[in-house]
């Protein structure tokens, strides 16, 4: 086995993705995803604490790049645009990736466990997006309304963009999922 060629964890997170798509989540294990990967069981758990963390490891990173778009927000934006945008920035990387993307999708959709998780991580995000915007002096209510919005307006723009021809940028399709909000919004003429 190569357990000491080089981007482990990445080489882990393509097996498990490429298992879970041909077999289904609940029938893989630890031990196929390794195999495939070309390392050992041990190794899998130096790097994921189970099957679920491997569609899940870039949380923590997304989070970091989160906070950073909205410190760095500018303060004459509105905390909607501030929130969406920094979704949006902190997502960015995701367009590289967008068959990795699609594929992790339908396997999470595919399972209710992963689909329940995918939640727990976008209630993490919306706290993310609440607890920044009011540490830049908004109101509670207003940066939870603000986060939870930008959240509808991220996860409809993503499953937009998975499947949109062309090809375009995530935040391409974000912004312009933000405009049709705006227009559903607007007073009837």
């Amino acid at each position: 086995m190569g357990r000491w060629e080089p981007n482990a964890s990445g080489r882990l997170r393509e097996a498990a993705l490429e298992l879970y798509v041909e077999r289904g989540f609940d029938n893989t294990t630890v031990a196929e995803i390794a195999d495939r990967a070309g390392l050992t069981a041990r190794t899998f758990f130096r790097h994921f604490a189970d099957k679920r963390e491997v569609l899940f490891a870039g949380s923590n990173t997304l989070l970091e790049r989160l906070r950073g778009a909205l410190d760095e927000a500018p303060d004459v934006a509105s905390p909607m645009e501030a929130a969406v945008a920094a979704l949006g920035t902190a997502s960015a990387e995701l367009t590289q990736h967008r068959d990795y993307a699609r594929r992790r999708q339908s396997v999470i959709t595919a399972n209710a466990e992963l689909r329940e998780r995918e939640l727990v991580k976008m209630a993490t995000l919306s706290t993310t997006i609440t607890t920044s915007l009011g540490a830049k002096g908004v109101p509670e209510a207003d940066a939870h309304m603000a986060a939870e919005v930008a959240i509808a307006v991220f996860r409809v723009a993503f499953e937009r963009w998975l499947t949109d021809q062309p090809e375009r940028p995530l935040t391409e399709v974000i912004d312009e999922s933000l405009l049709h909000l705006r227009a559903l919004a607007a007073p009837a003429p």
